[in-house]
Formats: structure tokens, C-alpha cells, sequence
């Protein structure tokens, strides 16, 4: 089984009492594998995590999850991430290139055979990259006299919670940032604490609010428009509202990764014909959720007749 989404969120304890089971959690794009099968999974992952060869859209298979068990392993032992960078583009030539390290600093009072570890874990090429069953045998895992049971385990456990409460706190701090487009206040927040007081007061202005609200009233409309053109069966003018750059599994979940509308157009051609479409649907109640400046997703309640005349809320 190739899980293809490991990372601290989805490592849970079975209870809060001592020597407790961890378990494993999130199984929603996990895949099962033949033996050493590689077969192409598609773009699939959390960011940090994502191996070279997910990237790279290279066949990928269990390797992907040893690279991820890696990140986590570094994360335990020095509670920052090994790939780290705001923008995801260079986050992404980051992974790429292997490009990490031990920064004297942190890594100190971390033992060599650690580092040996992780630096096996995170090798670019995943056929060179060591296995579950070879992890397990490695020196700093099945030593226990010495080294994995005795050293660092109350240092990760700190680590692992200061790495834990950063995360919980950035997520809602962006989230609030971006949907008021203060960018420059989502950094300071994230860099210092007594940045709070200053960005908060700089990102409440009318004309901002406006905008916004111009924003998410003009999402509204485009995706009535897409809702329309996909029950009329009208390609081009869905295509007229589209990005020609979407993306698509070619077949859905099991082959690649596409780019263009060639996809889409055989879905309307081919798909879209036989089923049973809404006759007209109205978008009720829309809650758009600016994710960036060219990016948002949308909440929608629609209503509509069905093909027997009869109304429908969903």
C-alpha cells in the first residue's frame, strides 16, 4: 500500500496513555501496489512532503513514502522542516535538487547515524532510496541500547509540539490574511508577534473591502455562467470562461495528468450527452473563499428542475 500523503497531521496516538499504538490516518489517495510496481499516481500529496519523482510526474510508487517519512524525521528531531520556502515554486526546485541541511545550529546534539538515516531517506533517485524493511535495520533505528530508544526522545517530543503549534497557528493567520489580501501582514504575523497589532490595523480599508466584495461578486457570476454551460452541453462557452491551462486525469484517477481542454471537450462530446442534466440552476447563498489573487474556490447551494419538472436543492 502506497499511502502518498504521510506528514505529523496524519500520525495519531490511539489513546493518551503511555506506550499507546500510533495509527495511521487519511487514506484518501492511498494506492495499492504489486511488489515493487511504479505506475503513474499523478500529482497527489501535501507540498512539503512531495517527493523529487511526484514532481518530476515520474512513475512513482512505495519510495514516495519513505522520502515523506524522511521530512518527518527531520521535523522530529530538530522541529523545522527540511524543505521550507513561502513561494512554491522555489519550494518545489528545493525538493528537486535535494537541496537541504544540517545547520550546526540545530543539529548539534543530533548523533551522525541520525543523519545517516535521513540523508537515506531523502536520496533524489528513488531506486537508490533506502527501503521500509532497510530503515528498520539501520544502526540508529535497531540499536536500541544506544541510540533510538535512549537519545532525543524527549527533545522530539518538543520539537514535534512547537512544529505542531506553528503549523496550527499559520494556517488560520493566512487564511484571514488572504482573504483580506493583506499579504505583507501575513509575513509579519508569521515572522514576529508584535507585528499583531500593527498589520491588523493596516488591512481594514473600505476600498479594500469593496474590492473584494467586486471580486467575489464577479466569481459569482463566471461560475454561473460555467454551471450553465455545462448543463446547455456548450463547450465553447465554457471554454470561453476557462483557463486553458486546467488540468484533468486522463482516464479519471487511474492515467496521467493533462493540460488543456482536450479533456474537457471529450467529456462534453461524449459524457455529458447521455447523462440526466438539470434544466436550469440558480446559485443560492454562494460563499467564495479568496485563496489569491487569481485563485478562489466557492460554497454553493443550487436549485434547480430536474428532468421530470420537479425542483431540487443541493
Amino acid at each position: 500500500m502506497v499511502h502518498q500523503d504521510l506528514k505529523p497531521e496524519n500520525l495519531l496516538l490511539a489513546s493518551k496513555s503511555k506506550g499507546a499504538a500510533m495509527k495511521l490516518a487519511d487514506f484518501g489517495l492511498a494506492t495499492e501496489v504489486q511488489g515493487d510496481q511504479q505506475p503513474w499516481f499523478g500529482f497527489a500529496g501535501t507540498s512539503g512532503y512531495l517527493s523529487p519523482e511526484v514532481l518530476h510526474k515520474d512513475p512513482s510508487g512505495k519510495p514516495v513514502d519513505m522520502w515523506a517519512c524522511g521530512v518527518i524525521l527531520y521535523i522530529l528531531l530538530v522541529e523545522c522542516p527540511p524543505f521550507r520556502d513561502e513561494n512554491q515554486h522555489r519550494l518545489y526546485q528545493q525538493i528537486k535538487a535535494g537541496a537541504y541541511a544540517f545547520p550546526s545550529l540545530e543539529w548539534n546534539m543530533v548523533i551522525p547515524k541520525a543523519k545517516d538515516l535521513i540523508n537515506k531517506m531523502l536520496t533524489i533517485n528513488p531506486a537508490k532510496r533506502i527501503t521500509a524493511s532497510e530503515a528498520l535495520k539501520h544502526p540508529w533505528i535497531c540499536q536500541h541500547s544506544t541510540v533510538a530508544s535512549m537519545m532525543h526522545r524527549q527533545e522530539s517530543i518538543g520539537c514535534f509540539k512547537k512544529f505542531n503549534a506553528r503549523r496550527k497557528l499559520k494556517g488560520p493567520i493566512l487564511a484571514t490574511m488572504v482573504a483580506t489580501r493583506n499579504f505583507s501582514a501575513a509575513k509579519s504575523l508569521l515572522k514576529k508577534p508584535n507585528g499583531v497589532k500593527e498589520s491588523t490595523e493596516s488591512s481594514k480599508t473600505t476600498i479594500e473591502d469593496e474590492d473584494v466584495k467586486a471580486r467575489k461578486q464577479e466569481i459569482t457570476k463566471v461560475t454561473e455562467q460555467l454551471i450553465e454551460a455545462i448543463n446547455n452541453g456548450d463547450f465553447e462557452a465554457y471554454r470561453k470562461d476557462c483557463d486553458p491551462r486546467l488540468t484533468a486525469f486522463e482516464p479519471e484517477a487511474l492515467g496521467k495528468l493533462v493540460e488543456g481542454m482536450d479533456f474537457h471537450q471529450f467529456y462534453f462530446e461524449n459524457a455529458l450527452p447521455q447523462s440526466n442534466k438539470p434544466i436550469h440552476t440558480i446559485i443560492l447563498n454562494p460563499h467564495v473563499h479568496l485563496v489569491r489573487d487569481d485563485a478562489a474556490r466557492t460554497a454553493l447551494h443550487t436549485q434547480y428542475m430536474d428532468g421530470s419538472g420537479l425542483p431540487k436543492t443541493m
